[in-house]
């Protein structure tokens, strides 16, 4: 699970597509981390911006991929902004392909 900058999208993608990731979910999230969101000026006044929107990507890959895929998105993802993001590793116990019946890294 990675949650990035909404501009960092297809860069993101692309990157898991060339190292033979073809799936993943994509849902757009708000939030904050150590900045705690920021302040805009518009028309003249001040306004604190708490949550700050982010994409949350999550992509299902074999063990043996993971250091590819975390490695891949942390240099597509990355501006060196505040901000930029972060990868949270989680194990999965099982997953089924509803259509065909395949689980584990089959149903991936």
């Amino acid at each position: 699970m990675a949650i990035i900058k909404p501009f960092k999208l297809e860069e993101v993608r692309d990157a898991l597509t060339g190292i033979g990731v073809h799936g993943l979910t994509v849902t757009e999230v708000k939030g904050y981390g150590r900045q705690k969101g920021h302040t805009e000026i518009y028309r003249g006044a001040e306004y604190a911006v708490s949550f700050l929107p982010k994409l949350k990507i999550e992509v299902a890959v074999a063990s043996d991929l993971t250091s590819s895929v975390i490695d891949a998105i942390a240099a597509a993802a990355r501006t060196g902004q505040i901000g930029d993001g972060k990868i949270f590793v989680v194990p999965l116990e099982k997953a089924v392909r509803i259509r065909t019946g395949e689980t584990d890294v089959d149903a991936l």
